[in-house]
């Protein structure tokens, strides 16, 4: 989604000129390639699959839309053995509308997990449970702390269900760094995602994921913490960010990698 402005056979190309290992890959663009295609493409090119974003969206009262939500991250968990990748992104969902319980929302996610860790498990996937920004909280993500995300994650297996640190929607919180050891500790660092925090955040908010180095995160500081939690697996760089978009792919890819080796390594 950083450069979602290049097609994936272009992504591939880049990855390889710039010696970008892996890609975290979403279900829109990969269904658009077609599934087996995009698998085709990313194993010729030499590409690690670190992730498919995303599934989740399990907080609905209704019995239709309910299983309707539970087949959907079937099917997700199936596209990410298909990839080759090992990690499903969640993002849990918001309220219901007119609903304003917090707790039966989370209570219904935990549900759901138990009935997608065991089929997770079948394709050798494991589910990430991504904490969001609260800002979020009511339109797309319930669980909007590393706590929560771990409280849900703990009730189950490692091997089934952990969580995914995202510096973006985690670096505002003086707790987060004693979960993140939490997390390490039991096995449920599944991925660690980075995007810098910029102000004024955009209408709409969804797309105001800073360049690394543009804003106020010390990335370099977080990659500490992970990596102090036992966490060895792939960084992803996730940005949202109109600006970005806008401008060359290749250049854009280009910028992103040089600020990792900037902002991120030592």
């Amino acid at each position: 989604m950083t450069v979602k402005q290049l097609s994936l056979p272009e992504l591939a190309a880049a990855c390889g000129e710039l010696g970008v290992p892996g890609v975290g890959l979403w279900r829109e663009p990969v269904r658009a390639y077609g599934l087996d295609a995009t698998a085709e493409l990313v194993r010729a090119a030499g590409l690690t699959v670190t992730t498919l974003c995303r599934g989740g969206f399990l907080t609905a009262v209704d019995p239709g839309e309910r299983a309707a939500a539970l087949a959907d991250n079937r099917r997700a968990v199936e596209e990410a053995a298909t990839l080759g990748t090992d990690t499903l992104v969640l993002v849990s969902g918001g309220l219901p509308a007119g609903s304003r319980d917090l707790h039966g929302a989370r209570e219904r996610i935990a549900d759901a997990l138990g009935e997608l860790g065991p089929y997770a498990e079948r394709h050798g996937v494991r589910l990430a449970v991504e904490p969001l920004h609260p800002m979020y909280a009511a339109d797309r993500c319930v669980v909007s702390t590393l706590t929560q995300a771990l409280d849900l994650a703990e009730r189950f297996p490692a091997h089934q269900v952990g969580v995914a640190v995202d510096t973006y929607h985690l670096w505002w919180d003086d707790r987060a760094p004693a979960q993140i050891a939490r997390a390490g500790a039991g096995g449920r660092i599944h991925t660690f995602q980075l995007a810098d925090w910029t102000t004024p955040l955009p209408a709409g908010v969804l797309d105001g994921r800073g360049q690394l180095g543009d804003g106020a995160v010390d990335l370099r500081e977080w990659r500490g913490y992970v990596e102090a939690a036992g966490y060895t697996g792939p960084i992803e760089v996730e940005l949202f960010n109109e600006g970005l978009w806008a401008r060359d792919g290749h250049e854009v890819l280009k910028e992103t990698a040089m600020r990792f080796v900037e902002h991120v390594i030592d």
